[in-house]
C-alpha cells in the first residue's frame, strides 16, 4: 500500500476524530456515553494508523499529521480534559451494562448456585422445622420469631440500620469477588451459603403461615441486593474460571486481565447496594402495608429492567458504530 492509498482508506476516520475532538472540548456538559465510545474507538484506530505510518512513511506529511491528532486526542482522553462525571456517566450508562451482557452466563451461574443452596435448605426445613437449628448459625436461628414479624416496624434507627446494611452487603460482594483468586471455591461457598440462609428462613415462615409477610420484607430491597450479589459472584466466578482453565495463556496473565474486568463489574454493583441499603433501612422496616412493600419491589424490578434496556441499547449502538467504522 502506498501513501496515497493509505490516506484515502483512512482519511474519513481521521476527519471524524478531529471533528469529535473539537466538539468534546466545546460542549463538555452535553457529551453522551455514545460520544465517548466513538471517540475512544476512533482514537485507537488513529493510533494504529500512526504506528503504521511511522514504520512505512516516516518522512511523509501524513505521519506528522497523525502524530498531531493522536497527541491531541490522547491529551483529551487521558489528561482529565474529560471530566470525572462524564467518565462515570459513560461507565454506568454503557460500559457496565456491556460487561454484564458479555458475562451473563457466569452471572446466571452465580444465581443458580444461590438457588441451589436455597432450595436445599427450604426442603430440609420444610420437612422438619427443627432442622433450622442445624442449618443456620445459632444467633440467627434463636433470634427469629415468625409471630413477631413486623412488630417493630417504625421503631428502628433507619439511618444507622441503612448504613450497617450497606456496609455488610458490600463486604459480602467484595468477598464473593475476591473468592475468584481461590479458583472460585470461596465464591461458590458464599453464594450457596447465602442461599441456604434465605431458603431456611423462607421454610420456617412457611410453616407458620407467614410466607406472604416474609417475602414482603425481603423483596423490596432483595431484588436489587440479590442482583448485585449475583453480579459480584459472577465476577468472582469469571476470575476463578480463567485461573482454573487458563487456556494457552499463563495463569498470571489471566489473573491480570480478568481481575481488571471483574473489578469493573464489582464497582458497578456499588450503587445497587446503596439503593438496596436505603430501601432496607428506611422502607422495609417502615410502618406501611405489605402491599406497599410489594409495590416498592415491583418498582425496583421495573427500574432494573429499564436500566438494562437503556444500557444495552447504548452498548449495542456503540458496538454497531465500531463495526461500521472498521
Amino acid at each position: 500500500m502506498n501513501v496515497k492509498q493509505f490516506v484515502k482508506q483512512h482519511r474519513e476516520n481521521w476527519k471524524q476524530l478531529e471533528t469529535l475532538s473539537a466538539a468534546l472540548q466545546k460542549r463538555r456538559s452535553t457529551i453522551t456515553g455514545e460520544d465517548i465510545t466513538q471517540f475512544h474507538q476512533l482514537y485507537q484506530k488513529a493510533s494504529q494508523n500512526l504506528s503504521y505510518s511511522q514504520t512505512y512513511f516516516p518522512e511523509e506529511e501524513v505521519t506528522h499529521y497523525l502524530n498531531a491528532i493522536v497527541s491531541k486526542s490522547h491529551n483529551l482522553l487521558y489528561k482529565n480534559q474529560m471530566t470525572s462525571m462524564m467518565q462515570i456517566r459513560h461507565f454506568f450508562g454503557t460500559k457496565f451494562v456491556g460487561l454484564l451482557l458479555e458475562q451473563w452466563k457466569l452471572i446466571i451461574a452465580a444465581m443458580l448456585l444461590f438457588f441451589v443452596g436455597g432450595a436445599g435448605s427450604f426442603i430440609s426445613v420444610a420437612g422438619d422445622p427443627l432442622h433450622i437449628y442445624s442449618i443456620l448459625p445459632a444467633d440467627i436461628a434463636q433470634g427469629v420469631d415468625p409471630e413477631k414479624l413486623g412488630s417493630s416496624d417504625g421503631a428502628v434507627d433507619s439511618s444507622l440500620m441503612s448504613a450497617s446494611i450497606m456496609t455488610n452487603n458490600i463486604q459480602v460482594a467484595i468477598l464473593a469477588f475476591a473468592g475468584g483468586v481461590t479458583f472460585g471455591i470461596l465464591t461458590v461457598y458464599l453464594l450457596i451459603y447465602n442461599g441456604i440462609i434465605i431458603g431456611a428462613l423462607a421454610a420456617l415462615f412457611w410453616h407458620h403461615g407467614k410466607t406472604y409477610d416474609f417475602w414482603a420484607y425481603i423483596v423490596p430491597h432483595g431484588m436489587i441486593e440479590l442482583t448485585a450479589i449475583f453480579i459480584a459472584g459472577g465476577a468472582g466466578l469469571l476470575m476463578g474460571y480463567k485461573l482454573f482453565v487458563p487456556g494457552n495463556l499463563s495463569r498470571g496473565y489471566q489473573l491480570k486481565v480478568q481481575a481488571k474486568r471483574s473489578v469493573q463489574l464489582l464497582l458497578g454493583t456499588i450503587p445497587l447496594f446503596v439503593i438496596a441499603g436505603i430501601i432496607e433501612g428506611f422502607i422495609t422496616p417502615a410502618a406501611i402495608s405489605l402491599e406497599a412493600k410489594y409495590f416498592v419491589a415491583f418498582v425496583t424490578v421495573i427500574g432494573l429492567i429499564l436500566y438494562m434496556i437503556a444500557g444495552g441499547l447504548s452498548h449495542r449502538k456503540g458496538t454497531s458504530t465500531a463495526n461500521y467504522d472498521s
